[in-house]
């Protein structure tokens, strides 16, 4: 009963987003408010984790929801408005990652931040260095698929690529990450893990 009813709510919320869309089309402010509302908090941690810049993070966030407001009439129903919109979203970083020559940077976890102590710190810098050695397509595949929960047909329709490049970038990530972190781990934290 609980699957069904959590189903049934995401359906909905779907459904509501859609109308949302179709509104926006309309000319619609208070339905593009609405979708800023829902979708700013997410666009800005993905746009963020990208560029470790609030402010770039927040200008890439109001260009997304200004060219949702000028496109809503070339979404295509057969996928979900949130997946249309992190796809703009990702052309936008990615853009702007190329035009300022901005590296990605992984995600520090707040609770790391807060927490201070030397473990926590050293083992998000470790993590970091780790990922910073993924190539740029490998860490967005991996950020959208383990931060923000999509699948890997969803991570295709976002990047504009296949299902099979998405896998097989997540594989290589994994297994470059598998080798690479024991290695940038710390001599004490390389005994415990030999």
């Amino acid at each position: 009963m609980t699957n069904r009813r959590h189903d049934r709510m995401q359906r909905d919320s779907h459904e509501d987003e859609a109308g949302l869309l179709r509104e926006v089309v309309e000319g619609d402010r208070n339905a593009l408010a609405a979708l800023y509302r829902l979708y700013h908090a997410p666009l800005f941690r993905f746009a963020f984790r990208l560029t470790n810049s609030y402010g770039t993070a927040e200008e890439l966030v109001n260009d997304v929801m200004l060219a949702v407001w000028k496109n809503a009439s070339q979404f295509r129903h057969g996928s979900k408005v949130s997946t249309w919109v992190f796809g703009i979203a990702y052309r936008q970083c990615m853009s702007c990652l190329r035009r300022k020559r901005v590296t990605i940077v992984p995600d520090v976890k707040i609770e790391q931040i807060a927490d201070n102590s030397r473990d926590a710190i050293e083992d998000s810098q470790w993590i970091e260095q780790g990922l910073a050695e993924l190539s740029d397509e490998q860490r967005v595949s991996m950020m959208l698929v383990f931060y923000l929960g999509c699948s890997y047909g969803e991570v295709a329709e976002i990047t504009g690529c296949k299902e099979a490049t998405v896998k097989t970038r997540m594989f290589h990530a994994r297994r470059k990450l598998r080798s690479s972190l024991p290695s940038l781990a710390d001599p004490v934290n390389q005994e415990v893990i030999s």
